[in-house]
């Protein structure tokens, strides 16, 4: 029974996860809700596809601290975004803002598509293009034909 009970609580520290820590949490509930759904839209530097809230690095540990300065200073969630963008650029969301400067990498999936699709239709009216033989040209390639063989 005891060793059921460790097993459980055990799993459940491991879902808490490290922005778990009550030490670190916000006093104010919905300052420490607000900074936990922004934690989800933040990436991990050193992880690269996980959340901060995800991960247990160092790094992740220390942009939690830095959204929750944030919070407690009054800022609103764009606030905080701008001011984590402008120190990491836009690799520290998870979904970054369309701007030219990533304007290729949101839109290359689409062109490359549309590339696909024209070339296809560039071969298919090619293969339409054909016409029979007139009757003259039939004429031609069967006297062609009768001069190769032996």
């Amino acid at each position: 029974m005891r060793r059921r009970l460790f097993v459980v609580l055990a799993a459940l520290m491991l879902m808490a996860g490290a922005a778990s820590d009550p030490s670190e949490r916000l006093r104010d509930p919905a300052q420490e809700t607000r900074a936990r759904a922004l934690f989800t839209q933040v990436r991990c530097l050193v992880c690269q596809n996980e959340s901060i809230d995800d991960s247990d690095a160092e790094l992740a540990g220390d942009l939690r601290k830095v959204v929750r300065e944030q919070i407690a200073a009054g800022r609103t969630d764009a606030q905080v975004k701008t001011f984590l963008t402008d120190r990491y650029g836009q690799f520290v969301l998870l979904k970054p803002a369309f701007s030219p400067a990533n304007a290729l990498l949101w839109l290359g999936p689409f062109l490359a598509a549309l590339a696909g699709l024209a070339l296809l239709a560039g071969r298919w009216r090619r293969r339409e293009a054909t016409q029979d033989l007139s009757g003259e040209e039939e004429t031609r390639l069967a006297a062609l034909l009768d001069d190769e063989a032996p």
